[in-house]
């Protein structure tokens, strides 16, 4: 193809492309691999109360953890004979969403039952 046709294809005004370079002045980036970790986990723990009828923590636990009613009850008489109990293990925004259900939940029946979070 002629010169003077591919520069009647440009725009008045506009300056002549200049010639392919061959690569002259390419610069080759070395990929670095990232690593990411995972999110740090927070385990879930009630608190034991001398007020909060078991069947409550036992319902919260099914209700908010998942639990069948065995590990529930299990979990409950954990937290009754101990002080305090793991109700499950999660990523920092999912246990603290976990604590304010169990917060209003118990807040709202009128118990004192209180739910904290802890790093692993």
């Amino acid at each position: 193809m002629p010169s003077s046709l591919f520069l009647s294809a440009l725009p008045p005004g506009s300056p002549p492309p200049s010639p392919p370079d061959e690569g002259a002045g390419a610069v080759a980036v070395e990929r670095l691999a990232q690593r990411t970790e995972p999110p740090r986990l927070y385990q879930v723990f009630m608190l034991n109360d001398d007020f909060t009828p078991m069947e409550f923590v036992v319902m919260v636990l099914q209700e908010y953890f998942r639990h069948d009613l065995d590990s529930a009850t299990l979990i409950m008489l954990k937290i009754h004979h101990e002080g305090r109990g793991v109700c499950g293990v999660y990523s920092k925004d999912v246990a603290a969403t976990k604590v304010e259900l169990v917060l209003d939940a118990a807040k709202r029946a009128g118990h004192p039952l209180q739910c904290v979070m802890e790093p692993t």
